[in-house]
């Protein structure tokens, strides 16, 4: 099977880990990249040993199949749209865009163009969220009843360089963290049917402390501050806050409760973690080893799409799944705003399992 090539649009802080992460797939050739300051992305080729290009350049390039992009959050559907146009396959980072009508453009511009999207997180994919999914489709728990998702923190303005795009639209903590753990639920439990949901935007600026930006005044432009229930179509109720509003807790991250027990899923933001059982014939809890290696991380989405090109099979971290994804948390707002239960029109597949037995190094998906 010949190596899938890879052209990369944005250079910025995760392109360092994409690109070395790429090196560990035997399906992937990382060939060239672009960015709208290309001076940057002329010091960013030179640092990975590949190429430099312009933006249409990039389009244009008959020695590029998936083009992964790696833009700021509001220029995701703009740079999909044209990449697919351009007969590209593209995988973005999270989210696939900011609303639904851009997300369902995309989409439809693929398909007309016969190419396909992808889209992060492809946490998924790791041992630790692929070691829950097993578990659950083996029975373990019993019936899945109800789950909780909790993501609270006081936001990045402490540590990131550049904070000011997590306030502005398409940031905050739902669309930022929100596709890790809607996608991980999802993934986990299929689809959801219906969203009821309450959020705050509690205060119109926030004050940087990060080196890079200490001082600075961001203003804040979305909700900090997101509680909601997510009725799913097997009839699970989950539970879910994603907050920059909260200095500390003890929440758990992702649990499902079952007929049998109770399972912890990892953070969903991470390719491993520790994944707990608790079953009432047991009564006890006990952590169970990973179902493979959780070496295997960022670029794994990436692979997975492009073995599954070469095969012509379907793609796990998939467009589908991430407008899946993009209705639910723009439902959040809608809720909030009209009041009342949001019923969601897309019901995406649930991506199929992993096999066992995946390895760091020469990595083969399937």
């Amino acid at each position: 099977m010949r190596k899938v090539r890879i052209g990369y649009i944005g250079v910025g802080n995760i392109f360092p880990m994409y690109l070395k992460t790429s090196r560990k797939f035997h399906i992937l050739d990382p060939i060239a990249c672009a960015d709208s300051n290309h001076a940057f992305a002329l010091s960013r080729a030179q640092e990975f040993g590949i190429e430099a290009r312009t933006l249409d350049q990039l389009l244009r390039s008959d020695d590029i199949d998936i083009i992964v992009n790696l833009t700021p959050p509001q220029a995701h559907a703009e740079i999909d749209l044209r990449v697919v146009q351009a007969g590209k396959h593209v995988y973005a980072e999270k989210p696939l865009a900011l609303t639904t009508e851009d997300g369902k453009t995309v989409l439809e511009a693929a398909a007309q163009a016969g190419v396909r999207v992808g889209s992060a997180p492809d946490t998924i994919l790791g041992g630790g969220i692929q070691t829950c999914r097993k578990l659950l489709d083996e029975g373990w728990i019993g019936t899945p009843i109800a789950a909780t998702a909790f993501m609270a923190s006081h936001g990045p303005e402490s540590w990131h360089p550049n904070p000011a795009f997590f306030y502005q639209k398409g940031g905050g903590p739902l669309y930022d963290m929100g596709p890790y753990y809607i996608s991980t639920l999802v993934y986990l439990l299929g689809a959801i049917k219906r969203v009821t949901a309450s959020t705050r935007m509690s205060s119109s600026t926030r004050i940087a402390t990060s080196e890079a930006r200490f001082g600075e005044v961001l203003n804040v432009e979305v909700a900090t501050h997101s509680a909601g229930l997510l009725e799913f179509s097997s009839g699970v109720i989950a539970t879910t806050t994603m907050s920059f509003d909260v200095w500390q807790h003890h929440l758990p991250r992702i649990e499902i409760y079952g007929t049998l027990g109770t399972l912890v899923v990892p953070d969903p933001n991470t390719f491993g973690g520790v994944v707990q059982l608790w079953l009432h014939a047991e009564r006890e809890w006990r952590d169970i080893p990973l179902a493979f290696s959780a070496d295997v991380q960022r670029s794994i989405g990436v692979a997975d799409m492009a073995e599954a090109i070469m095969r012509g099979e379907a793609h796990r971290c998939n467009g589908e799944l991430a407008y899946h994804v993009l209705e639910t948390m723009e439902a959040f707002d809608r809720s909030s705003h009209a009041g009342t239960h949001i019923t969601l029109e897309s019901q995406p597949q649930r991506p199929d399992a992993l096999p066992l037995g995946l390895l760091a190094g020469d990595v083969r998906l399937r």
